[in-house]
């Protein structure tokens, strides 16, 4: 099915019809990767239409164009409002937000000096992997890409030719017949998936990776982690083999677009009963409570439109 696309964009300050939001095809960002994004979900709850966590998805793109020495032309209040307006503008309640900043037309160097722009799209999009993937898990496997090394690039900055080694990643899992790719740091031991993060379960503990392992620390991680400590599940960082993801009780991925996705089975071994455990479901419903009321938003995590 063809992706259908809303009828309004924000770009570089004001809302325009999708189609009049162009840029060079010599802008710089093109030709080097020279973006900063983010991926956020409103969701339609019982109060109205609301932004989850838009405060700190919007912080973290400042953070990762600081990081690039990108000087956002706008402030924050004026990112905000165009998350909102477009949500507004497009009659949307559930959706997928895409803020995106990058260095446009100027010079053609490396390290050339050009304006910076900025557009924030709102689209309509279901489960990233598909719903059934959300009730039943997917197929993962160990991908033969490894995430790029300490001091070489940033993994902590969400960049757009960050997402190289991702495509990577999928690409590669998909051609193999599996649902996503689980990669590997410079380490040799465990990092993250294509585009999201990993839980691994043992024994009713909770354990993920590092920020040093060349993950980009996610929001939808940070949030899994405190729900879980709320809910008395105890949560541990640390260094993973790989060969605990065929050991694990319960493996799962998480992330805007992903939310939480359970793994049935890692290089066609299966992990636990090859279905989303306990602690996953819990881990679901307490998530997915947040915009159905279910679960109390003590943390004013939803931000209304």
């Amino acid at each position: 099915m063809a992706q259908q696309y809303p009828e309004w964009i924000w770009q570089n300050g004001s809302i325009k019809p999708w189609q009049e939001a162009t840029t060079h095809v010599m802008s710089h960002a093109l030709h080097y990767g020279s973006s900063v994004f983010e991926g956020i979900r409103s969701y339609a709850t019982p109060d109205g239409a609301a932004i989850f966590r838009l405060t700190d998805h919007l912080n973290r793109l400042y953070q990762s164009a600081r990081i690039y020495d990108m000087v956002l032309p706008y402030s924050f209040d004026d990112l905000a409002g165009a998350c909102r307006a477009v949500i507004k503008k497009n009659s949307l309640g559930a959706a997928y937000l895409r803020p995106v900043a990058y260095r446009g037309l100027g010079g053609f160097g490396l390290s050339a000096e050009t304006p910076i722009d900025v557009a924030v799209a709102a689209w309509p999009m279901g489960p990233y992997l598909g719903a059934e993937a959300l009730e039943n898990g997917i197929d993962a496997c160990v991908s033969s890409w490894q995430r790029f090394a300490p001091n070489t690039i940033p993994a902590g900055a969400k960049a757009g030719g960050n997402y190289l080694s991702g495509q990577l990643i999928a690409r590669e899992a998909r051609r193999l017949g599996f649902g996503e790719g689980i990669a590997l740091a410079s380490s040799g031991l465990l990092s993250e998936g294509a585009g999201e993060n990993l839980f691994l379960v043992f024994d009713g503990v909770l354990h993920t990776t590092p920020a040093s392992a060349s993950i980009l620390a996610g929001i939808t991680r940070d949030t899994l982690k405190t729900l879980a400590r709320e809910e008395g599940i105890e949560v541990v960082e640390r260094d993973i083999p790989r060969e605990y993801l065929y050991l694990a009780d319960e493996v799962l991925m998480c992330g805007t677009a992903a939310e939480i996705t359970p793994i049935r089975s890692v290089d066609g071994k299966q992990v636990g009963a090859g279905k989303a455990g306990r602690v996953t479901r819990r881990l679901q419903e307490l998530y997915f409570g947040l915009f159905d009321g279910r679960t109390n938003d003590r943390w004013g995590w939803l931000e209304s439109v």
